[in-house]
């Protein structure tokens, strides 16, 4: 099948790399005009040449970049079908150790930019006749490892909005959709990332080194097309009766036992 999201206007936030640059790639590869939007100038916008769409330069903590971003689709396009809040920076630490400039740094960036995104793309997506909000969360928020404290606080409170917009847009009679994906561990530079200062904190001070190491669960870690993969056709009309939903995408990660705390190893 092809041609899955032909004549749709899609938006995806965090498009330079990652989940998001494979949502790009997948959306553009089934017939959308893609608009992708990062802080990484140039990786977006080779992104965006390479599949035939379009890159803003975007900071999504900005609120008024986000009414500008809107106001140069309707413009530009005369419509936004779809939406993809996938923009996310992950700082590891806990409770303890995690400073609080670290914590609303990730909560900004995640959580407050999925709510500026929503709210401003919701009229325009309604006057285009309705369409798709897909928010990434993850699974971090159901699982409750020490060391992701910021991270999960954010993912968590994008699945209590999602539920929350999808409420609004059925409430206001809008042909607008929104769900969630939980993604486990994912094969993508920031995870990659994230193994290295897992690594890192195992030198320093083995006993705080609370954060799962991606390498650890090998045989559950995906690759971003998995995730792609679905949000074509959440972006679809295939998906036209689902939402307020959870999509956890972790190759069954979620079912595996969880580590001990270091006091009962």
């Amino acid at each position: 099948m092809s041609g899955r999201v032909a004549g749709k206007v899609v938006l995806v936030t965090g498009g330079a790399k990652g989940l998001g640059e494979a949502d790009a790639r997948a959306l553009a590869a089934e017939g959308a005009q893609v608009v992708l939007t990062d802080i990484d100038r140039e990786a977006g916008q080779a992104v965006a040449d390479e599949i035939g769409g379009a890159f803003k330069h975007q900071d999504v903590t900005d609120e008024a970049r986000w009414q500008e971003i809107i106001d140069e689709i309707s413009s530009e396009y005369g419509a936004l079908h779809v939406l993809v809040n996938n923009a996310g920076i992950v700082l590891a630490g806990t409770v303890e150790t995690q400073t609080y400039a670290e914590y609303r740094a990730q909560v900004e960036v995640m959580a407050d930019s999925t709510f500026l995104g929503s709210k401003y793309a919701i009229q325009l997506m309604a006057e285009s006749g309705g369409g798709s909000i897909i928010n990434m969360a993850s699974v971090v928020s159901k699982l409750g490892y020490s060391g992701t404290v910021g991270y999960a606080a954010a993912k968590g409170a994008i699945e209590g909005m999602t539920r929350s917009i999808a409420a609004h847009c059925l409430e206001s009679g809008y042909r607008i959709r929104c769900n969630s994906i939980h993604p486990g561990v994912i094969d993508t530079p920031m995870v990659r990332n994230l193994g290295r200062l897992v690594a890192e904190a195992a030198l320093e001070n083995p006993e705080q080194a609370d954060v799962p190491d991606p390498s650890a669960l090998a045989g559950v870690v995906g690759h971003p097309h998995n995730v792609a993969d679905l949000v074509v056709f959440l972006a679809s009309d295939e998906s036209s009766f689902i939402t307020a939903q959870e999509f956890v995408v972790d190759g069954g990660m979620s079912m595996l036992p969880a580590p001990l705390p270091h006091a009962l190893q």
